[in-house]
């Protein structure tokens, strides 16, 4: 994109200027339209397969062949897959209840129960050491291509015990980019407990869930958290460590606290 730079003394200059792509991806599950997503159209089969998880409308390998396709106009992307057919009532009655989307898939619910349905508690875990998280925090500003390029995506990141970075993602959306990850984890195989999850971006309760379900011990954050991230991170046992820099971390659930910090 070309654009000007205005300067505040009044100077104009022309330069190039890289944005990232957005746009919608229609959700579609055994013919009926469940969800309508705002997204970067990269690596789309993870993202359905992140989302359909995180929805916990299946397990990864009941989910079939992610087949995409140019929206009529060509204003956006359908994704079509097929479930078995003992999941489908669930699709008809979410599909049924959403009245609209957003990033954190919350619209369309109708009680509060329903937005936060009850999360298994994670197993304690060994977390990695602190030279291990900033190890990966500094591989995922290194891995971030379209984030360097454009400064307006977010990356999320699944990295090992010793902090090496195994899968990364971009997306305009945090929610996205998360689900990207661990649509990639399960669709490999690898298991999201054999280490932990990197995001760009402030903690918001979506975020710690989407960690818990996909049965991850840790979540390092780089801004801060929202209370309702706490306190869910905290019931579910997810180590949770926020404003997460090069020479330090805020650790705001996990073993770092006292135990009586964590409880509700």
């Amino acid at each position: 994109m070309t654009a000007c730079r205005s300067t505040y003394d009044g100077a104009l200059v022309a330069e190039k200027r890289a944005i990232p792509i957005e746009t919608p991806v229609a959700i579609e599950v055994n013919g009926v339209a469940y969800a309508v997503m705002m997204t970067s159209p990269c690596d789309l089969d993870d993202f359905v397969t992140g989302f359909l998880l995180a929805e916990g409308l299946a397990e990864a390998s009941e989910i079939e062949e992610i087949v995409l396709h140019s929206a009529d106009g060509g204003a956006g992307i359908v994704a079509r897959t097929n479930l078995p057919a003992h999941r489908i009532a669930p699709v008809m009655e979410r599909a049924r209840r959403r009245l609209g989307d957003s990033s954190c898939g919350i619209c369309g619910l109708e009680s509060i129960d329903m937005a936060l349905r009850p999360l298994t508690p994670l197993e304690p875990s060994t977390l990695p050491e602190p030279q291990a998280i900033a190890q990966a925090l500094q591989s995922v500003r290194d891995a971030q291509l379209l984030g360097q390029a454009t400064g307006a995506t977010h990356a999320a990141a699944f990295c090992a015990r010793n902090g090496a970075l195994l899968v990364l993602r971009e997306d305009v959306g945090r929610h996205n980019a998360l689900d990207k990850v661990i649509g990639a984890l399960a669709r490999s195989g690898q298991s999201a407990a054999d280490g932990f999850l990197v995001v760009t971006s402030r903690a918001s309760y979506e975020l710690v869930e989407k960690a818990v379900r996909a049965r991850c011990p840790l979540l390092v954050v780089i801004s801060a958290p929202t209370s309702l991230a706490v306190e869910r991170a905290r019931a579910a046992g997810l180590a949770l460590a926020v404003i997460a820099r090069d020479d330090s971390m805020l650790w705001v659930s996990g073993p770092a606290l006292p135990p009586e910090q964590n409880s509700l």
